[in-house]
């Protein structure tokens, strides 16, 4: 059942970044990062087993914003796919500080949410943490190598819209690296033993890759749209 669940979340979560940019444009893309990064850092807290492997499970939310990005760089502007990182740096921040808010406050006798929100959001300093310099840092690496790879594929074969699927892939696939590897390190270290924190990077990591590779086709199916005019300014 999860890894229908799995699967099933690939394709809502993609389906939805096309959605929003053919309805919405830019605009519709740095909400989705928004929207992303907020489910991503509370669906992180959740460990789930799948394909042989234990998994965090915002590991598909999160990879929608190296879709996000690519789609940006490639149809709109290095500087609006840095805007939409920027964005997701700033909406980490701001739940990082209303969510330690929240419990500041002493609960009425009635209450009965507070228990959970505390459940859920007092991990959330470590792993918000983990996931600001995670994303941070690999995703200005993303677009830096997406442009270094188109322009050095565009040098070599005189043609600028050959290549996608190298660019796409390349860029994320290379710096998901840093992202699995700082994320677990600064979420998770001390909280599971070292065995667990392995098998967290690998899972997480093996997860890109087949999250990269499938968001190879929103991306083609986001430049056709672009190039039809179907995108609204």
């Amino acid at each position: 059942m999860n890894e229908l669940l799995l699967i099933g979340s690939v394709i809502l979560t993609y389906g939805a970044v096309i959605a929003a940019y053919r309805l919405f444009g830019k605009v519709g893309m740095y909400a989705m990062t928004a929207i992303a990064t907020i489910l991503a850092n509370i669906e992180v807290t959740m460990l789930v087993d799948g394909f042989g492997m234990e998994q965090t499970l915002g590991n598909v939310m999160f990879a929608s914003t190296y879709l996000i990005t690519d789609i940006l760089s490639e149809n709109e502007s290095k500087e609006s796919a840095n805007r939409a990182v920027a964005l997701g740096i700033m909406t980490s921040t701001l739940m990082f500080i209303f969510t330690q808010y929240w419990q500041l406050y002493f609960p009425a006798e009635s209450d009965w949410a507070s228990p959970h929100i505390e459940a859920i959001f007092s991990t959330t300093p470590r792993l918000l943490l983990g996931s600001f310099l995670g994303y941070a840092v690999s995703q200005r690496i993303d677009v830096w190598l997406y442009h270094r790879i188109w322009k050095a594929t565009t040098d070599k074969s005189g043609d600028s819209k050959r290549f996608l699927w190298l660019r796409n892939n390349g860029s994320t696939m290379l710096s998901q690296i840093i992202n699995t590897a700082l994320f677990t390190l600064i979420a998770f270290a001390g909280v599971y033993d070292n065995s667990t924190l392995i098998s967290i990077m690998i899972s997480s990591y093996v997860v890109y890759i087949f999250t990269s590779l499938a968001d190879t086709p929103a991306v083609y199916i986001a430049r056709i749209m672009k190039q039809k005019n179907k995108i609204p300014e």
